[in-house]
């Protein structure tokens, strides 16, 4: 298991390990998921949209076929034992020189910590390493403070897209990208 343990300047934040997750803590995926969405979605999807993704995308059996037959790799963000959040990313996403986030969600009561961007900038550095020259993920187009955040750390919207995942839902997103120096 890689480990890299980042320092900040956050008067909130002292050390925060980024490990890449084991098989057996996507639970600790599952359960960050759980506690993150409703209050991440709650003016943005009806309580039966976001219980049918939270069942489809993080049911721990999606989960495994994400890392294992989707090359997905997630990783986990944690400080003194607590984990506080997750991404997940995929490195020359559709066979292209693009890195695709698919996931990246941080508790409630840590957000605005530095803890998104530290993710980032370390899937920003395995991007680098496999020569990729874009960082993309989706974004809920109303979803108006993860907006801000990407387009503050450096993300533009590159289009909008309408995805139907079934049970009459769609993912209303905006997609967004960074270019890599």
């Amino acid at each position: 298991m890689k480990k890299i343990i980042l320092g900040t300047n956050s008067p909130y934040i002292s050390m925060i390990e980024i490990n890449e997750a084991s098989e057996k803590q996507l639970s600790i995926v599952q359960k960050i998921a759980h506690q993150t969405w409703p209050v991440t979605f709650s003016n943005i999807l009806t309580p039966d949209q976001i219980k049918f993704m939270l069942s489809w995308m993080y049911d721990l059996k999606a989960l495994e076929q994400q890392v294992n037959e989707k090359g997905h790799v997630f990783l986990l963000a944690k400080e003194d034992g607590d984990f506080l959040g997750f991404a997940s990313y995929e490195v020359h996403c559709k066979n292209d020189t693009k890195t695709k986030i698919h996931k990246i969600y941080i508790l409630p009561g840590t957000q605005g910590k530095g803890i998104g961007k530290k993710l980032i900038n370390h899937i920003r550095d395995i991007a680098l390493m496999n020569g990729d020259k874009f960082l993309y993920l989706n974004v809920n187009r109303f979803n108006e403070s993860a907006i801000s955040f990407y387009k503050h750390i450096g993300f533009y919207e590159a289009y909008r897209e309408v995805i139907d995942i079934g049970n009459g839902f769609v993912m209303d997103d905006i997609v967004m990208e960074m270019k890599l120096d």
